[in-house]
This record gives C-alpha cells, structure tokens and sequence, in this order.
C-alpha cells in the first residue's frame, strides 16, 4: 500500500515538473525576423514588398512575444495603408468628379470612372471597384452639389475600407500570416531542440499522469463515490476552478490567439512531419494532445470500470476512433496530397462540410475526394437514422465521436456535476434544438451561395451568417465553454446544450428508434447513484423508482448509470418498438399516468 502511495506521489511530481516545464517556455521565447522569413510566410510578391518597405523589425531582436506581436500588427496596418494609398481613391479624385458633374448635379458613372487615376492595373481596379459600388447611383439626380458629393464620398470611403480584402492582408490572412511569422521568428531553446523538449513535456506528463493514475484506480470500484464530492478538483472546489481557468484560456488562445503557443507548437513539428511531412500548425497541436487526453485518461476509465464489459468496450472504441479516424488518417491524406477529412465527423456537427471551400476541394481530389463528398452525405442520410433506430444515439455520441471521446475520458471525474433540475431541461431543450436550426439555416444559405453565386439568403448575408456561426457555435461554444467548464458544468455541456447533431441523433432516438433503458423497481433502493453519475442530467432514480423505461432525447447510452447502480436495477436494451415506455409500477393506491411520465 505505501508502496502505491509512492509511486502516485512520484507520478505527480513528474507530471508537475513536465507541465511547469510545458507552462514555462512561452517567457523564454526570443524572436528574429528577417527576410526569409518573411519570404517564406508572405507569397504574393507585391504583398510582401509593401510589408518589407520601410520594416523597423527585420534583425531586430524581440525577447517578448506579447511586443513582437504588437509589432507585427502595426506592420501589417502599415502595409494595408500602402495598399489603400496605391488603389483607393483620393480626395482629389472625388473633388475632379463633382466638379465636372455639379453643373446638372446627375450622377454618371462613366464620367465619373474617367476622372481616375493611375497605371493600367490601378485604373482598372478603380473603375471596377466605383462601378461594383456606385452603379446604382448611375443617372440619379440629387437636390444639390452637396447631396451628391456627400454620397459620392460614403460610397468611396466604403470601397477605400474594403480595398484590404482584395489588395492588402485581410484579417483572415493576417491571422494565418501572423502565426506563421512569429512561429518562424522564434529562436528559442525549442526551436534548436523540439524532440528534447516534446519528450521532456509531452511525454514527461503522460509517464507522470499514469503513474498517479493507476496506483489509485486499481482499488476503485465504479458504483463508489470515491470522495469525489469532496475532493477540490472534482467538487467545484478551487483545483477545478483552476483547471477550468486553464482549460478556457488554452481555447481561447488556440482559436484566437494561436501566435502566443508557437512554442508549444514547435514541440510537435517532428511529430507532423513524420505524419504528413509538414510542420505543425495549432491544430495538429490541439489533436495531439486531444488523442493523448483520450488515451490517458482512457485507461483510467477501462481500470475504474474493469468489471464492466461494456464500458471497457466502447472507452477502446472512441480511443481508436479518435487515434485513426481523426488524427492518424487526415494527416497521411495530407501526404498523400488528399483533402483533410475525418471519415467519422458528421454535419452538423462538422458543419463546415457543405461550405463552397470545401465542396470545392473534396470535387477537385478526384475519385477519392467524391468518396468522400458521397460518404459524408450518405452519414447524415442513411446512416444517423439507420444505425440510431437499432441502437439509439450512443452508437456515434458514446462509441465513435471525438468529442463524446473526450468527454467520457478526460471527463469522466466531473461527471456528477450535470445539472439535473428541471429548469436546466428546459434550457437545454430550447438552447440545443435551436442551435440545429441555425445549423441548418446556415448550411441552407451556404447551399444556395454555392449554387446561385448569390450571397443572399431570406434576406441574410450567408458570409456573414456562416462566420457569425463558425466563431459563436464552432469556438465558442464547442471549445471554450464545451471543455472548458467540465470542471464546472460536467462533462457533456456541449453534447447536452449545444452540439447539433445530438439534437438531430436525439430526435431520431426519441420517436423511432429501439433503444432505451430498462429498469427493475422492484430492486431500486434509492441510493441516487444513477442519477448522480448521469451526464446529461437526467434524474434516472425517478424512472427506477417508478420502473418505468427510460426515453429521452438527450441520452447517450454511455451505461454509467447501470455501472454503478449496485444492485442491478438498469439495462441497456435494443428491443422492439413496442411498449418501448413500458408499464410503471403502482405508486402506493395510484399508478402513475404514462402519458404524464413521458412528457
């Protein structure tokens, strides 16, 4: 016994060591820009002379990434100020066409276009630019010379700001360019030695992280509270309020601000290159260690629950499942000069996959990239319906998705923190549901961009409604609150309140399908483990108590509730739809409506 107890102390100075080292490294980065770096990172050949011109950083030491980016930023605002000197239209331009125009006050668009100038290339970017925004405007007649001067400017201060988009760096670009830049900047200790210090951090926290496990989780049995309500990192206490302070600052820096952990990247680039030959990006980084999550923890999971088949079962399954479908295959298609593509990830939830980018890609690789089109569009068409009518939503939600994976693994200590109130149902069931609508509205206008070339949908900017959906639902949602608050919410916030593909799995599972969960009231002593343990918040002792089935939308087949209840009173079943409800027992001298427990 002292002997485990060492070796779990041992685990956690390793692994404090590891992640301390880990958590370090960002204050130690140095960075050189010079021209090969930029060379390298800029490729339009125009783009990266306005942003050499007059740049105060090239050979300028930086021992701060938080300077260095700050730098980086008043660069690229310099360059887009070129850009907008070079292309846009002056002052004096505006003036040369109201003068020649004030006499009728009429708006013409060719006289106006004539008063331009410029090389060829400028002058013909400005007149497409003028007839793009002021074509409508073409023999209009306004009251006075102000009136129409006054217009005229609006219109060209709009085309002025817009000339970043189509000449300079945009923020979609600046944001890719500027993380390749500080990352190829960077002169640290982990830029002469990744593979030191990958095995030092990465690696030093996994060797740790097991050894603290598994001394400890051989003599835990599943159906015990194992003091997780008081514990101070599985109660809410101050250890969880720290993990979740970490947990949402690595997502927001990871969506946002992915220039502040090149460091942390680096550290992979031998791992990338060995997969699909090209160095990491923050991305590879977030599936690394997703992947490594998953399988730490998922040990933990198969040892707490070893005498449960099932669960052993189904933790092998999304460890594979996350391993090969969504971190070992896209990066060898990669290599192989194939499309990114996760074989197991479904829209909606994957719900960039009818995006006209991505159309377009998976159409232009090929046979294999309209497999790939096909099998995506065979998953949301035949597959959730089939596969959820035989054996619910637990078959994707608990076996096979990535994040289902994460949350059963790395989640699992906090699952006794779902809400089980009655309000939270409630929000859950607008919030979740509401979420796929906006999915399929948003993919209904991408469609029709596609198709049509039009931009807009039922009155809506499509560009701007797949964005607003990609940064409120995709980011944010998804990562900064869905794993974030596990220490906080429980492990299922996203699956149970935002994803939308659980919401449509759920749909299917509620009302045609032949999964549900069997209870024996008759052996239900009321111990609450069941519901304690349910992640998505489902009071499952009120069911047991009452023998009645259990069917609910929101649940994921994970089995805890089965795992821990100690005297057998629940099972997982896939029978015939008949009577899928069943008959509840009689509660004192009055038996429970079912039309009243169903709802």
């Amino acid at each position: 016994m002292k002997s485990k107890r060492n070796l779990s102390i041992l685990g956690l100075l390793i692994f404090i060591a590891a992640f301390g080292l880990f958590l370090s490294v960002p204050f130690v980065e140095t960075y050189n820009l010079d021209v090969e770096t930029v060379n390298k990172s800029i490729q339009d050949e125009e783009k990266r002379a306005l942003f050499l011109k007059d740049n105060s950083m090239i050979g300028q030491e930086y021992l701060s990434s938080i300077s260095f980016v700050n730098d980086l930023n008043s660069e690229f605002n310099k360059t887009n100020e070129l850009v907008v000197a070079k292309y846009g239209i002056s002052v004096t331009e505006i003036s040369s066409i109201i003068k020649i125009l004030q006499g009728e006050n009429t708006y013409q668009l060719e006289v106006a276009q004539s008063q331009l100038s410029g090389d060829e290339e400028v002058l013909n970017f400005k007149k497409e630019m003028l007839q793009s925004y002021t074509s409508w405007m073409d023999n209009k007649v306004y009251n006075s010379t102000d009136e129409l001067e006054s217009q005229l400017t609006a219109k060209v201060s709009d085309i002025n700001k817009g000339i970043a988009t189509y000449k300079g760096i945009d923020q979609y670009q600046i944001k890719s360019v500027r993380f390749n830049l500080v990352k190829s900047a960077n002169t640290s200790p982990v830029r002469q030695n990744p593979l030191l210090f990958l095995l030092l951090t990465y690696l030093g926290a996994v060797v740790g992280a097991l050894l603290f496990i598994l001394p400890q989780q051989k003599n835990v049995e599943a159906f015990t509270n194992d003091r997780n309500f008081q514990s101070a990192l599985t109660n809410k206490g101050w250890l969880g309020i720290l993990l979740g302070s970490f947990l949402i600052l690595f997502y927001i820096l990871l969506y946002f601000y992915p220039e502040y952990m090149t460091s942390w990247v680096i550290m992979v680039d031998p791992v990338s290159k060995l997969l699909s030959g090209n160095e990491a990006g923050e991305f590879f980084l977030y599936g690394f260690l997703y992947t490594i999550c998953i399988w730490v923890m998922g040990i933990r999971m198969m040892i707490k629950y070893k005498r449960n088949n099932y669960q052993i079962l189904r933790t092998i399954s999304v460890m594979f499942f996350q391993t090969a479908f969504a971190f070992l295959i896209p990066e060898i298609l990669i290599r192989l000069n194939y499309p990114y593509y996760d074989f197991k990830n479904i829209w909606p939830l994957d719900y960039d996959f009818f995006f006209d980018n991505s159309l377009s890609q998976l159409i232009a690789s090929g046979q294999l990239g309209i497999f790939m089109l096909v099998w995506g569009i065979a998953l949301v068409a035949v597959a959730v319906p089939v596969f959820t009518y035989f054996f619910g939503k637990r078959w994707y939600c608990s076996w096979v998705c990535g994040c289902g994976g994460l949350a059963e693994t790395l989640g699992d200590p906090f699952r006794q923190l779902s809400d089980k109130s009655l309000k939270a149902w409630k929000i859950e069931r607008i919030v979740i549901h509401s979420v796929l609508v906006f999915a399929v509205v948003m993919t209904a206008g991408v469609l029709y961009t596609y198709f049509t070339s039009s931009s807009s949908f039922l009155g809506m900017n499509t560009y701007q409604v797949r964005s607003v959906y990609g940064f409120g639902i995709g980011s944010v949602f998804s990562g900064v609150v869905g794993t974030g608050f596990y220490p906080l919410m429980g492990n299922r916030v996203w699956c149970r309140f935002g994803c939308p593909l659980a919401a449509y799995l759920g749909l299917v599972q509620r009302f045609k399908s032949r999964f549900r969960i069997t209870t024996n009231g008759g052996q239900c002593i009321s111990c609450g483990n069941c519901s304690t343990y349910c992640e998505m918040g489902i009071d499952v002792r009120w069911y047991a108590q009452r023998g009645q089935n259990i069917v609910r939308s929101s649940c994921v087949g994970c089995g805890v509730c089965a795992s821990v209840c100690p005297r057998g009173v629940l099972k997982l079943e896939n029978g015939k739809e008949e009577n899928r409800f069943g008959n509840p027992i009689l509660l004192g001298n009055n038996k429970v409506e079912l039309k009243e427990i169903k709802a």
